[in-house]
């Protein structure tokens, strides 16, 4: 299957990045970081390039930002996974005069802080709920958190300023981490709440709600959008064409994203392409462009 180069130095310029008319016999290069979401559209993305137009594909793990970079300097030809027009945008702000947009691949996107559904709402229904003091004590003054680069984190940090959030402390961690410490409150049916995304496999394993944002500091519905790099359509108009194709309906992603958990993420893609033909067939094309 498809390399992976999992790597932190993008931003330094590691790559070469020599492109040009033989960009179909060289990698197609994506990018993408540790989220759930990313790693399934991805990785998807690169089962069909290969199997389908007959063309490797190196997968490229970094932060975000170097995502952006990485894109904008050629390094990477594309990444699926930039969250607009909230989420992102400081980081789009930047490049968007030296990328391109392919298309969306999926709708309906949303950020914003969960608890579990055994936590009373008359206790928890909205952010300006956690300013109570019981629920603050209950909490620990704890608001689980990813990682440093994410747009989800910049934006809970200005929630945790609009919303005057006295005593509570953003947790910088990872995906991995925030999921772990909600893994193990749920089994003892402990407080917490946790920044969160939607689309996320979390929502199938685990009963959980969003809070209401009266202030609107975590953004409204988004969209995710591929990005490539100048001159791409033209380099590789097959590939091009095919991601500007690729969108998935957000349940169906979502339900993926479970199976990935449960098995694993190769596996997953598999079962995805079985399952849904048609809509594969829509996104290949005719591979003419």
């Amino acid at each position: 299957m498809f390399k992976t180069l999992v790597t932190m130095g993008l931003a330094a310029g590691i790559f070469t990045g020599a492109f040009g008319a033989a960009q179909a016999e060289t990698p197609v290069k994506l990018g993408w970081a540790a989220w759930s979401d990313a790693e399934f559209v991805t990785k998807l993305a690169a089962k069909l390039i290969e199997d389908e137009f007959g063309q490797d594909v190196e997968l490229v793990q970094t932060d975000v930002a170097p995502l952006y970079q990485g894109v904008s300097r050629g390094d990477l030809d594309a990444m699926m996974m930039a969250w607009l027009p909230a989420t992102h945008a400081d980081y789009y702000a930047k490049v968007k005069d030296k990328v391109t947009t392919l298309g969306t691949v999926y709708d309906g996107a949303k950020l914003g802080w969960v608890v579990p559904t055994y936590i009373p709402e008359d206790a928890i229904a909205s952010i300006e709920d956690l300013k109570k003091d019981e629920v603050k004590e209950k909490l620990k003054g704890r608001i689980e958190g990813i990682d440093p680069g994410a747009g989800l984190t910049r934006l809970s940090e200005t929630a945790v300023e609009d919303y005057g959030l006295d005593g509570y402390k953003l947790q910088i961690s990872s995906e991995a981490g925030m999921l772990t410490t909600v893994d193990r409150a749920v089994r003892n049916e402990g407080w917490f709440v946790a920044t969160a995304w939607s689309p996320h496999w979390m929502f199938g394993k685990y009963e959980l709600r969003y809070l209401d944002d009266p202030k609107g500091a975590l953004g409204e519905a988004e969209h995710v959008d591929i990005l490539a790099r100048k001159d791409f359509e033209k380099d590789n108009p097959k590939v091009a064409g095919f991601l500007s194709r690729m969108k998935l309906p957000i349940a169906d992603l979502e339900a993926a994203m479970f199976v990935a958990q449960e098995t694993s993420y190769e596996a997953a893609v598999e079962k995805y392409i079985k399952d849904h033909p048609d809509q594969i067939k829509t996104w290949v094309g005719s591979g003419d462009e």
